[in-house]
């Protein structure tokens, strides 16, 4: 069902039952005209009086090739496969993970270096983003929900060697390569279910959404999107905003000075760049 809302914005609303539990699951995905997010709403409902399980994974495939990177918060050192039956460092992998010897150092939250299907899902986060990123055009996509809600963020690959692009081949059909990222609701791993009491309703928000010029993000919300790197006494700082702000004021200080202070318009056109050469400690706020 498609909706057109006073506000301009759009939903298309669909739901399904499951035939076996009677459990109702329920989604509506709005786009908003002055908005790059896309909005998608949950809403799950256990319509008998006995306890009933779900599993719930946002799952849209991103193109991928030797340019590209999983984009996973910084909090984020260590992976496990489904069931939690292994377990890697991230995102630079020393051991052997799916069958595969990353002794020597291997960054595995690059495309070009996984050359066997693979799996991995974050350890802990308190962060409320994950995505991917191609550095090469300088452009990426985000999910943003909350971490409490969706702690889960996984990536899964084929993997680029001659299995992974055998099954490239026959699942798409000019487009190439790609990488489902992959996120959960009310789940840290995959084949973990949730429960749902009798006559229980749980509701979610997340959003997606496209950015560009950020690079590796450090930190994201749906409204802004954040890069700081240093390097020696640089800091480079870019922000990517979803929708429109005019007199944003961008304010950079470390423990004792204000290293920048600079009112802005920020747009998903009108990207913030700036470099600052000063000390490394530093804070960021942005009004």
């Amino acid at each position: 069902m498609q909706k057109n809302n006073a506000d301009g914005n759009k939903t298309v609303m669909m739901s399904e039952v499951d035939q076996m539990y009677g459990t109702k699951g329920m989604a509506s995905f709005t786009h908003y005209p002055d908005k790059s997010y896309i909005e998608i709403k949950g809403q799950l409902y256990n319509r008998t009086n006995l306890p009933q399980t779900f599993l719930w994974w946002a799952n849209p495939a991103v193109a991928v090739n030797d340019y590209t990177q999983s984009v996973f918060p910084p909090d984020v050192n260590a992976v496990f496969d489904h069931g939690k039956r292994d377990v890697s460092k991230f995102p630079i992998a020393t051991g052997t993970y799916y069958k595969h010897d990353y002794s020597a150092g291997v960054d595995i939250s690059r495309y070009k270096n996984l050359p066997v299907p693979t799996s991995y899902m974050v350890y802990h986060s308190d962060y409320n983003f994950v995505g991917g990123d191609d550095y090469q055009k300088q452009a990426g996509i985000l999910h943003i929900a909350d971490h409490h809600v969706s702690p889960d963020k996984k990536q899964w690959t084929w993997g680029c060697g001659d299995f992974g692009k055998a099954w490239d081949r026959n699942l798409t059909d000019e487009d190439g390569p790609y990488i489902g990222l992959m996120t959960g609701m009310f789940t840290d791993n995959q084949p973990d279910f949730t429960w749902l009491a009798p006559y229980e309703e749980k509701t979610f928000t997340q959003y997606f959404m496209p950015y560009k010029k950020v690079g590796y993000v450090t930190d994201a919300n749906k409204d802004i999107i954040v890069s700081m790197t240093t390097e020696s006494d640089n800091i480079k700082l870019c922000i990517y905003a979803s929708s429109r702000y005019e007199n944003a004021k961008i304010v950079l200080k470390n423990s004792n000075d204000i290293l920048l202070e600079q009112v802005v318009t920020i747009s998903p056109t009108d990207i913030f760049e700036n470099e600052i050469i000063t000390e490394i400690s530093v804070i960021f706020v942005c009004t």
